[in-house]
């Protein structure tokens, strides 16, 4: 979406719901708590050796052009989006409401203040973390450490990662190997 719109309406989409993932995931730790600590030791080092290997495994099956694909499949559909998009605008015809050329439509509400990218790379990034391992780890992690400092370092953590990703995931997509790293 960085690559399409506004770098800062995308990344602040992200990281709101990023920000709020993590908020909730630290809660759900700390909710763990009442649970006698012998357990929680147990489940939270199950948890991170099943998804570690987890990870190793989908590391090893990748192949080395599966980031290259999801890239194109991702503008692919951007693209698709904003021809929908145009069709729209041109069958509406212009929208010039005080020469009176067109539909006047009323805008809701919400979006005379929020843009509905930052709504869809929010929504996004919302659906897309929930269940995956940085919220698990996230919740695993505030049931055994303190969770403010979970919260802030996971929040900051997630920002940088995105930030990053936002500035340069595009460069970077296109000159190496998601595999092998060259």
């Amino acid at each position: 979406m960085a690559m399409r719109y506004n770098r800062l309406t995308v990344l602040a989409g992200a990281m709101l719901a990023l920000g709020l993932m993590t908020c909730l995931s630290v809660l759900f730790g700390y909710a763990t708590t009442v649970i006698p600590r012998v357990y929680t030791y147990y489940v939270s080092t199950a948890l991170f050796a099943i998804f570690g290997i987890r990870m190793l495994r989908e590391g090893l099956k990748m192949s080395p052009d599966e980031g290259q694909e999801e890239l194109e499949e991702v503008q692919a559909e951007i693209k698709r989006k904003d021809e929908e998009l145009q069709r729209t605008k041109l069958l509406n015809g212009p929208n010039d409401v005080e020469s009176g050329v067109g539909p006047a439509v009323p805008k809701q509400r919400w979006m005379q203040f929020i843009s509905p990218i930052f709504v869809q790379a929010f929504t996004l990034t919302f659906l897309a973390e929930w269940g995956d391992r940085s919220q698990l780890t996230t919740i695993v992690l505030a049931a055994r450490e303190d969770p403010f400092g979970v919260a802030v370092g996971g929040t900051i953590g997630h920002c940088l990662c995105t930030g990053l990703a936002v500035i340069g995931g595009r460069m970077i997509a296109q000159k190496i190997s998601v595999r092998t790293g060259k």
